[in-house]
């Protein structure tokens, strides 16, 4: 007895099937995809095309949109570029960091720290930190996005530590890969640095700062 896996394999070894009993397409009835009523083979295709055509429609305007912000963000990360290239000093360095970062990148709360450099002066960039921690950033391979931020980078919030719901701690390197420090990013949405985004940008952006600081370390 014929079965349905027979009546497929003999359709695909016989593509000229349905030029030949042309008629038979018409004569054709198969239930709707929504249900209701009996519409003909043809009318059925249609119908897949179309929903085809609108699942690639949607995907074409997530590709888009997803174009437009990486656009957005190559654009602001252009601006901090020239904003830190002239700074004079480490101040002023770290005046244009901060500005872009709350300004520009509407990240609401930073925190940074370099180890390794002997800097006068009692700026919190330059208090000391935990073996551990050095260790923690040493390990990280790319910057860490969650809610769940290790507890010495929380404390270098103050108060706000409290409050705060996403993290991304991002690793600063000199050009032999040795850490020299971290930039933290934080903010009260829990949805602004959660675990699955991108981190490229957050990458570049360690890149670019390390680059930046090496200058006057």
């Amino acid at each position: 007895m014929t079965n349905a896996e027979d009546v497929v394999r003999y359709l695909q070894d016989n593509p000229g099937f349905f030029e030949e009993y042309a008629e038979l397409l018409a004569q054709i009835y198969i239930p709707h995809p929504h249900g209701g009523r009996a519409i003909p083979i043809a009318e059925r295709q249609i119908l897949t095309l179309r929903e085809k055509s609108r699942m690639l429609e949607g995907k074409l305007a997530e590709l888009i949109q997803f174009g437009e912000e990486n656009d957005a963000i190559g654009e602001k990360m252009h601006r901090l570029c020239l904003a830190l290239l002239p700074a004079g000093e480490l101040h002023a360095t770290l005046q244009a960091l901060y500005y872009n970062l709350r300004e520009d990148f509407a990240v609401p709360h930073a925190a940074l720290r370099i180890w390794g450099a002997a800097v006068a002066g009692g700026d919190a960039e330059f208090a000391p930190v935990s073996e551990e921690l050095r260790r923690y950033a040493e390990g990280l391979e790319h910057p860490v996005c969650g809610a769940d931020a290790n507890p010495e980078l929380l404390s270098w919030f103050g108060e706000t530590a409290a409050q705060l719901r996403s993290v991304a701690s991002v690793p600063l390197r000199d050009g032999a890969k040795a850490c020299i420090g971290m930039l933290v990013l934080a903010s009260e949405d829990p949805k602004r640095f959660y675990p699955e985004v991108g981190t490229l940008y957050l990458k570049r952006l360690g890149e670019l700062l390390s680059a930046t600081l090496l200058r006057h370390l």
